[in-house]
């Protein structure tokens, strides 16, 4: 979802210092009136009538749903609304203007990309994308991050953790093998006092012995804020574990956020740093920007089992009749009006943007349609620094805990070991890619003390460098320097910055405390249309790539029920849980019946 020929915020280093569709048969096209008919993709293959699905969205839950379609035979049309936007915003792009004597045009991109070993849907998908060279196709460009920093500043010292810190597994994971594990991690990782190190162990505990009800009637009701009880305690206590897990990882401030829901991710990264039904290690990213790795060889793979895709289509209406999506109205590149006519119709866009599409008919016939209107979003959005000079600050993602505006960030030219950057990309002097996140957009900063939102485009990326080198540069060390600052790159759906009225097009879903009851089913009352997206209730209860994608397994098992299909069910993997803890949660069932607390809460 490209705005191409939007400024996207580039800029050389002295200035920084000083995203119709025909398909065939049953598909029409109202064009003028005119109804448009295409031949039938995928080299003329016919497939049987009752079979044409429109998928309304490119990103990661439309492309999967496509992809899950197609190989059960559906004749599949995908329509993304921006130019580049298929991959939505786990997508790479071009820097515009970027590139020099042949090479590639620097890759910026929405938000750095992280695929821990906790996914298993999303990895399925990748694994099941040819990429040459590759026996496992995409899944092959992951590549494991050894290590994690949490920057501070004013002094105090930086918190850098292996993942091998964790040592040896216990074989059986009782109550008590748990606190000594999680405790021993976090006295070898931290300097908290002893006696909240053991809180917070015996908070986790808690949650993981907790029964299912107990985590929807009670801990999706509490802030992890409270949760933690982050008040008495310490602020390094409050910047770790409170605000750590939250505002830099869900982009849900603590003092709001559902404890079911931050749990929950933490309860899977603990299994995953145990080794306990992990996909792989607790930290991945891809070996060469997102749309190389990934993105653009599943559009190839897709293209070739028959998907066709309409790019700059954006979806403005459904339309209703007999009880079933008798229409989706869309507008093409040119701005026209057009009519898209399918069997089957898979909404896979983003909250914010399909909740406008849905009138008050539809609205009317399913009332959880209605109820996303309470699903929140926020800002969480990146920025890429490229320097002059390799970079590698950590084999890792870096944490600024202390950063006001929630900076975690990654170098990237390190895990592109198939690319020479300054060969590749951009003029030829530019050799690192420091991938940033801003989580935070409405706490003032430390350089103009304005948020980010009343920040021009230019001081939003002096303001990020200059809380970057707050955190990396302290005491002593220089990490980052202004000298090596060849240009930036802030995501084009960001508009309007320093303006009263700034605008962000790609927003992030978040968690406050009972947002899960506001989360839709993919199925849906009308019995054609199905959601798809990571606002759509599943497992991971996190906007996730990998949410979008197990969403979008579980549209697709809904339509090939509706369309009363032999077809193979979509497989769709949940979290991992342990079977150690299982009879400790049906024991929690019958005192959360009694209206006891968990016997491992002290309260």
């Amino acid at each position: 979802m490209d705005h191409e020929g939007t400024d996207g915020g580039g800029s050389p280093r002295r200035a920084f210092l000083g995203r119709a569709a025909a398909v065939g048969g049953a598909l029409a096209l109202g064009t003028g009136g005119a109804a448009v008919a295409a031949p039938a993709p995928g080299g003329g293959r016919r497939r049987a009538a009752g079979r044409t699905v429109a998928v309304l969205g490119g990103g990661v839950a439309g492309l999967t749903a496509a992809h899950e379609l197609a190989e059960r035979g559906f004749q599949v049309t995908v329509y993304e609304r921006k130019p580049g936007g298929l991959g939505g915003k786990a997508r790479s792009m071009d820097v515009s203007g970027s590139a020099r004597g042949g090479r590639k045009p620097l890759p910026g991109e929405h938000g750095f990309r992280f695929i821990p070993g906790i996914y298993h849907n999303l990895p399925d998908t990748l694994r099941r994308i040819p990429f040459p060279g590759n026996a496992n196709g995409c899944h092959d460009n992951l590549v494991a991050s050894t290590e994690v920093l949490f920057a501070r500043t004013g002094g105090r010292e930086d918190i850098r953790i292996p993942f091998s810190v964790v040592g040896t597994p216990p074989p059986v994971l009782t109550p008590d093998a748990f606190l000594r594990m999680l405790t021993g991690l976090l006295e070898t990782a931290t300097s908290l006092p002893v006696h909240e190190i053991a809180y917070f162990a015996n908070r986790l505990l808690v949650f993981l012995t907790s029964c299912d009800r107990r985590r929807l009637d009670v801990w999706e009701h509490t802030p992890w804020w409270r949760f933690v009880r982050a008040a008495s305690m310490s602020a390094d206590y409050q910047r770790l574990l409170a605000v750590g897990l939250t505002r830099n990882i869900v982009a849900t401030k603590a003092e709001i956020a559902s404890t079911r829901t931050v749990a929950t991710c933490a309860e899977a990264f603990v299994f995953n740093l145990l080794g306990r039904g992990a996909d792989g290690q607790p930290d991945r990213v891809l070996n060469l920007p997102t749309n190389e790795a990934w993105i653009d060889p599943w559009v190839r793979h897709l293209r070739s089992l028959g998907v066709t895709f309409r790019v700059g289509w954006s979806v403005r209406d459904l339309r209703l009749a007999g009880g079933r999506i008798a229409e989706a109205v869309v507008t093409d590149p040119q701005g026209a009006r057009q009519s898209v006519v399918a069997d089957h119709f898979v909404q896979a866009m983003p909250v914010e943007h399909a909740r406008t599409t849905w009138n008050t008919a539809v609205r009317a016939a399913d009332p959880q349609l209605a109820r996303c209107d309470k699903l929140a979003t926020d800002w969480m959005t990146g920025i890429q620094f490229y320097l002059t000079e390799p970079t590698p600050i950590i084999h890792g993602h870096i944490n600024h805990i202390d950063s006001p505006w929630s900076l975690t960030a990654v170098g990237q030219a390190q895990y592109w070991k198939n690319r020479d950057f300054p060969a590749d990309y951009g003029d030829g002097s530019a050799a690192d890619c420091l991938s940033v996140d801003i989580s935070e957009w409405d706490q003032p900063g430390i350089l103009y003390g304005k948020t980010a939102k009343q920040c021009t485009r230019e001081e939003v990326a002096r303001e990020v460098w200059a809380q970057m080198k707050a955190g990396l540069n302290d005491t002593g060390k220089t990490v980052l320097r202004d000298a090596t600052l060849h240009s930036w790159f802030l995501d084009p759906a960001v508009d309007g910055l320093g303006t009263p009225h700034p605008t962000n097009d790609e927003q992030l879903l978040i968690h406050p405390t009972g947002s899960w009851f506001h989360r839709p089913t993919s199925r849906t009352a009308i019995p054609n249309l199905f959601l798809a997206g990571d606002y759509v209730a599943v497992d991971i209860d996190l906007a996730t790539m990998e949410g979008a994608n197990a969403s979008a397994r579980q549209a697709v098992n809904a339509l090939l029920d509706a369309a009363g299909s032999g077809a193979e069910r979509c497989r769709v993997t949940p979290l991992y849980r342990a079977p150690e803890f299982a009879a400790l949660k049906r024991h929690d069932e019958t005192r959360h019946r009694l209206g006891l607390r968990n016997a491992f809460d002290l309260g």
